[in-house]
């Protein structure tokens, strides 16, 4: 009983109010502009493709998203509203189980609902929840696996039923974007080394013990190794459905060859292209659309928050300090997730990069915000914590015209919002 008096109450019903109010606002103007724009001129080929079983388009990513697309076009007609709502649905999925794994990670309810806040206005979801790329969906199922991941150490009871799930959306998420690989070996690792850490050498072959007590290394190796590898490659059936003559020698293996041969490839210079040092300081930015189409002029432009990417930098290092220096495992573990999902683009042999590359690592860089913010709220500067949830807000409804292809008054309405020239 003082266990229950001393928990701190579920916010999840306030975790789907959040969400259900960013579908809402998604929703809008989802359907403008009515023609494809950026890279939707190469998904939904690839999804009416797979609908007809005439051919496996887009071949250098993997086929899950595209798969999640042809859904949507199946289930709701072949219309910009129904090309864009699996991103809506992915993208709100995306915020609730976000904030679902910050709360099983720290339990605590003011960073939570604080992720949700900063992660809803902090635009890189926001515009990839009304365009038809993979992104949405790929973010979807890593956010679901970690959820999943921090549900099984918060409520053994039910560890093996919560890893199971975390293994597919890991194999799912691998299976719509190459861009998961960094994150995906994480809950393996983690576990073994919590095990590992908590029991010795005798946790190799025991039961007992964190992360999930009840849970041996074998089957945990099964759910957070095996499965989501045979997802993946289950992922790749329609391939061999659709065209199993065009496949490459060599099988499954020799399709990976040409699929990292062809994502290597690309190397022409693009106007948008930029590194990850660009990245954090947020300085480059992408315009989706920005033309008079539908009766207006009209932008969308990718870039991230720039009060909270910048803001979300100290709170990183905070939290890698706080993580190793006071045992804050939330803090260290969106630590680790932000530095590994970098790192990644750091040393990728990807020779063009762009600024939706940062779309995972600035989650993490937004959890990692919001554990800040609530530690210092406990330290009573809550009205910091509170201007910086306001400020983001803020920012999102001044940017809001230029992320939601809103009627803009001319040509140049565009430029009050240029900050900086490389936004341009």
């Amino acid at each position: 009983m003082t266990d229950r008096l001393h928990r701190p109450l579920d916010p999840i019903g306030w975790c789907a109010a959040i969400a259900f109010a960013f579908l809402a606002l998604l929703s809008i103007r989802l359907g403008i502009p009515t023609k494809p724009y950026f890279d939707e001129i190469h998904y939904l080929p690839a999804a009416r493709a797979i609908l007809a079983g005439s051919d496996w388009l887009n071949r250098e990513h993997p086929m899950f998203g595209k798969e999640v697309l042809a859904a949507g076009i199946e289930a709701f007609g072949d219309s910009p509203w129904a090309w864009r709502l699996p991103a809506a649905l992915a993208a709100t999925l995306t915020l609730f189980a976000a904030m679902r794994a910050l709360w099983f990670a720290g339990q605590s309810r003011f960073a939570t609902l604080a992720y949700g806040i900063l992660l809803a206005t902090g635009f890189m979801l926001f515009v990839h929840g009304r365009i038809a790329m993979l992104d949405a969906v790929m973010v979807a199922c890593l956010a679901v696996a970690f959820w999943q991941m921090a549900a099984a150490v918060r409520e053994p009871e039910h560890g093996r039923r919560s890893l199971a799930f975390a293994g597919i959306a890991l194999g799912l998420a691998l299976g719509t974007k190459w861009n998961a690989i960094p994150l995906a070996p994480l809950p393996g690792l983690a576990f073994l080394a919590i095990r590992l850490h908590a029991c010795g050498w005798s946790g190799l072959v025991g039961r007992r013990g964190a992360p999930v007590p009840g849970i041996r290394l074998p089957e945990a190796a099964v759910w957070l190794g095996l499965v989501p590898l045979a997802v993946y490659a289950l992922t790749y059936l329609p391939a061999w459905l659709i065209a199993p003559a065009d496949l490459p020698d060599g099988g499954f293996v020799g399709l990976h060859q040409m699929m990292l041969k062809m994502q290597e490839s690309v190397v022409k210079p693009h106007p948008y292209q930029s590194i990850w040092s660009d990245w954090i300081v947020d300085r480059r930015a992408i315009w989706y659309l920005y033309e008079a189409v539908d009766g207006a002029q009209r932008g969308v432009l990718l870039i991230g928050n720039p009060l909270t990417m910048l803001a979300g930098l100290p709170a990183v290092i905070w939290c890698a300090w706080a993580g190793i220096a006071h045992r804050r495992w939330d803090a260290l573990a969106v630590a680790i997730i932000y530095a590994a999902s970098l790192g990644f683009w750091i040393v990728a042999a990807k020779p063009i990069q762009f600024y939706y590359h940062y779309f995972v690592p600035s989650m993490a860089l937004l959890a990692a915000l919001a554990i800040a913010l609530d530690a210092l709220r406990r330290k009573g500067w809550g009205w910091l914590s509170w201007t910086v949830l306001a400020g983001s807000a803020a920012m999102f409804a001044w940017f809001y015209p230029i992320l939601s292809a809103a009627p803009l008054p001319d040509a140049r309405g565009f430029e009050k919002w240029m900050w900086v020239d490389s936004w341009r």
